[in-house]
């Protein structure tokens, strides 16, 4: 809560900043986002009682606190991104985003309980009192229906690079803040988890800018983002999960200076 409280303040402060000074300037940029491969770890919050998972008994009893844990690929997805920025000398400037990115899931593998793979069981054993559904764990959530959807707050410092005669000028930067970070997995239309959660965000940024006019420049660049895990309670089972939720993104945008 002091956190989110100081990221408002800071965030006005820089803001009034902006409207002040003829150093202000607008962004906006869109891009590609490659979120990395998530591995899901968690457990039972309660006793669970299995289907008819023919490889996985019927009736079979999992104790509250039995480690559940799969792995998850995604799709490149969407980045937008715009900020509010000042620029506080020639090579320092802070600004402050608003950005969002999705990813759609490919699919689920590696599903484990209790540190055992289950992926050759029926799906029924996911489902208390279910008989075979004659399809695999495995082959149920290897089709990636689903997506995890983030929208960040950031306060970023960007330091500017000037070398003489260059016809690009480059930075770096780093930002925090804090993520609302939507996840829903749905394989094979069956829904695992549709929760969210806020957490906070790091990211660093490369690039390189151009001049377009005195007051506008074109940029290009990488950045990599990093939130905390995303604590989900599942709907099929009584599990929570942490989802790891790590992306490279690749960007290009147009500055406006005012």
């Amino acid at each position: 809560m002091m956190f989110n409280r100081l990221l408002a303040a800071s965030a006005l402060a820089l803001i009034t900043a902006a409207g002040a000074s003829a150093q202000s300037y607008v962004s906006g940029s869109a891009g590609f986002s490659l979120l990395k491969d998530s591995d899901n770890v968690g457990a039972l919050t309660r006793e669970f009682t299995t289907g008819d998972g023919v490889a996985v008994p019927a009736g079979t009893v999992l104790a509250s606190g039995t480690e559940i844990g799969w792995s998850t690929e995604f799709d490149n997805g969407l980045f937008l991104a715009g900020a509010y920025g000042y620029r506080f000398s020639e090579k320092l400037r802070g600004e402050f985003e608003i950005s969002y990115v999705s990813n759609d899931v490919d699919g689920h593998a590696d599903v484990t309980a209790g540190g055992g793979a289950l992926g050759g069981a029926d799906a029924a054993a996911l489902i208390t009192g279910s008989a075979p559904l004659g399809v695999t764990i495995s082959d149920l959530v290897a089709d990636g229906q689903g997506d995890v959807t983030t929208t960040a707050y950031a306060l970023n410092l960007y330091y500017d690079f000037d070398f003489d005669d260059a016809p690009l000028d480059f930075y770096a930067g780093a930002g925090v803040g804090l993520a609302d970070v939507s996840v829903d997995f749905s394989p094979s239309g069956v829904v695992i988890i549709d929760d969210s959660e806020t957490v906070s965000l790091f990211q660093l940024m490369f690039g390189a800018s151009f001049p377009l006019s005195d007051k506008t420049e074109a940029f290009g660049g990488y950045r990599y983002r990093m939130t905390g895990d995303v604590g989900t309670d599942a709907s099929l089972f009584p599990t929570s999960l942490d989802i790891e939720n790590n992306s490279h993104v690749l960007e290009a945008g147009i500055r406006f200076h005012f």
